[in-house]
């Protein structure tokens, strides 16, 4: 479900700190049923297991086979567009305690880096020649006494060209990815993380 982008900034997250340069682009939350105060970890785990196992519907392969395509002609996704060449890396900003925590971070083979991991809350980042782009995660306990998942992208267009571009793909976000990733991150919850966990079960 959308959010409005005061759902992201009103919780004390640790990524305030160093995101003042980044537009909030988009909030979303996901349901994560049976889920507790100390189920973070589980969930990123569980996210990134389904990222390496699942299969996109074909209208997301089809956006994300033309997108790295344009990528590859048009050089925007070269290691000098991105990270530690045109991008200076979030990292560069932390802490040298928080940013020693995405190295016990859970490996996934997605175009994402570590940022940082904590208990509650953690970030994540790519950057090309468009934009770069900061996912942060954090872990909000619900009305009922459960907790779900709520998803921040933190953009800084690269000028100009970046500014259209994150508006060329608005409403493919809005109309097919986010509503996909909806789906898939509620059941990586279900299938990989603890729905059951007052009883043990997995």
């Amino acid at each position: 479900m959308r959010l409005p982008k005061t759902a992201h900034t009103a919780q004390p997250w640790r990524i305030h700190e160093f995101t003042h340069d980044f537009r909030i682009e988009d909030v979303w939350s996901f349901r994560a049923p049976g889920a507790g105060p100390d189920d973070f970890p589980v969930m990123v785990e569980a996210l990134k297991t389904a990222y390496d196992t699942r299969k996109d519907p074909a209208a997301v392969r089809f956006l994300f086979a033309v997108r790295w395509k344009l990528g590859a002609l048009l050089g925007w996704d070269t290691p000098q567009a991105g990270l530690a060449g045109r991008v200076e890396s979030l990292r560069d900003r932390l802490p040298h305690d928080l940013a020693r925590t995405a190295d016990d971070a859970v490996p996934c083979s997605d175009p994402f880096s570590e940022v940082y991991q904590l208990d509650n809350e953690a970030a994540r980042e790519l950057g090309n020649k468009t934009v770069h782009d900061i996912m942060h995660l954090g872990w909000v306990p619900t009305d009922d006494g459960e907790y779900e998942l709520r998803m921040a992208a933190l953009v800084k267009p690269n000028g100009l060209f970046g500014r259209l571009y994150m508006a060329f793909i608005l409403p493919f976000r809005y109309l097919v990815i986010y509503p996909a990733l909806t789906r898939q991150w509620e059941r990586a919850w279900l299938d990989h993380g603890r729905p059951n966990r007052h009883t043990g079960a997995r």
